[in-house]
């Protein structure tokens, strides 16, 4: 029985050890567990902390634009994937950056200028773009252009444009003119021409994008400051010639050794010009010629040597015993229009020769008979004289 205590007593001895020893198990339990749950906090807290991923990657697309005049300070615009627009530098080059890839569109543009083509498509694929986006630049260009009246002083009238740009052009015969292919800018506009005055004498203008018309003068002539000129040939003929001019204002000359003569300090007008040498004839006789806010030039004549022909007359004495001479008529008209052509002397004898005469022409000749009272007879019978 005393053994069955004391075993009593150690087994409850037994029992309190064992309760302890399954404490124990219970708290490492649940110490692990705790441990355990930790070092998943810390798992957790671990994956969170990483770095973010890399920016994706960007390029760049460049291009030029000639020739520097348009395409320096040329705006440049990209459209597409993204907006953006820059300023060409002062050799026409630009560039867009932070590009991704895709396909976008440029534009150029500069007052005043057109671009040709007028956009480019490019396409960025893991690239820079650096070649092939090229813009080529003109100038837009413009007219300038007026009218010079009256036609008599704007015909042929010279132009001269100066500024910036220098040109000169001929106003056609209503006085227009045109100056084409002037870019933007300010311009200096003057005309002239020999013998005119214009109003006003110049005009400035403007071109600002645009053409510009109704540039107009006004021409007026001064007085006396034409001339009529020209050339008898061959200079056998031609030399020591005269050269009378009738018309507005009546003149005479005397050609050079050459052949060659001038009329000057003439206002406009119709004119007539005759030549005349001794023993020769002209082609033609005589010219007319109008002056009309020009010199006229080239009033040329060919003279022609006549060959000297004379007219040997004669007749039968007046059976009048008191006859003292004779008179001896010739006229270019059959049967009237006579002339005298032994002056005022009698010819005493019953012959004349008329030494005169011009070639290819006919005349027609009478005589008369005068007594010692200066008593004049009827004309007599008509004789007739051809000349080749």
């Amino acid at each position: 029985m005393g053994y069955q205590k004391g075993e009593t007593c150690g087994g409850s001895s037994a029992r309190t050890q064992m309760r302890r020893t399954h404490s124990s198990i219970v708290s490492a339990v649940v110490l692990t567990s705790v441990a355990f749950l930790c070092g998943c906090s810390a798992v957790v807290s671990g994956q969170n902390a990483q770095p973010p991923p890399p920016p994706p990657q960007t390029y760049s697309i460049s291009g030029t634009i000639a020739p520097m005049v348009g395409g320096s300070g040329a705006t440049v615009a990209l459209s597409g994937a993204v907006n953006a627009t820059t300023t060409a530098d002062s050799s026409g080059n630009f560039t867009f950056t932070g590009l991704a890839s895709g396909t976008y569109t440029i534009t150029p543009s500069h007052t005043g200028f057109t671009f040709s083509p007028s956009s480019l498509a490019v396409t960025i694929n893991g690239a820079n773009v650096s070649s092939g986006v090229t813009f080529t630049a003109s100038a837009l260009t413009y007219s300038l252009s007026g009218t010079i009246t009256p036609a008599t002083g704007g015909s042929g009238a010279t132009i001269t444009l100066s500024g910036a740009a220098t040109a000169t052009v001929t106003a056609d015969s209503s006085g227009n003119y045109t100056f084409t292919g002037l870019s933007n800018g300010s311009y200096a506009v003057t005309p002239g021409r020999a013998g005119f005055t214009f109003n006003p004498t110049s005009q400035n203008a403007t071109i600002s994008g645009a053409n510009v018309a109704g540039v107009n003068f006004t021409a007026a002539a001064l007085a006396g400051s034409f001339s009529i000129s020209g050339t008898i040939t061959p200079i056998t003929g031609g030399s020591g010639a005269t050269v009378v001019l009738t018309g507005p204002a009546a003149a005479t000359t005397t050609t050079d050794t050459s052949g060659n003569y001038s009329f000057s300090g003439l206002a406009n007008g119709t004119y007539t010009l005759t030549p005349s040498n001794t023993g020769y004839s002209f082609s033609p006789a005589n010219q007319s010629v109008t002056v009309n806010g020009a010199n006229q030039t080239g009033v040329n004549f060919t003279a022609t040597a006549q060959q000297t022909h004379t007219v040997a007359l004669s007749w039968v004495a007046s059976s009048s015993p008191t006859i003292t001479g004779y008179n001896v008529y010739r006229s270019t008209v059959n049967g009237s229009g006579y002339v005298k052509i032994n002056g005022s002397t009698l010819v005493t004898v019953l012959s004349y020769t008329d030494t005169t005469v011009q070639n290819a022409a006919t005349y027609y000749y009478v005589t008369t008979a005068v007594d010692s009272t200066g008593t004049e007879s009827s004309y007599s019978n008509q004789a007739t004289a051809v000349i080749p």
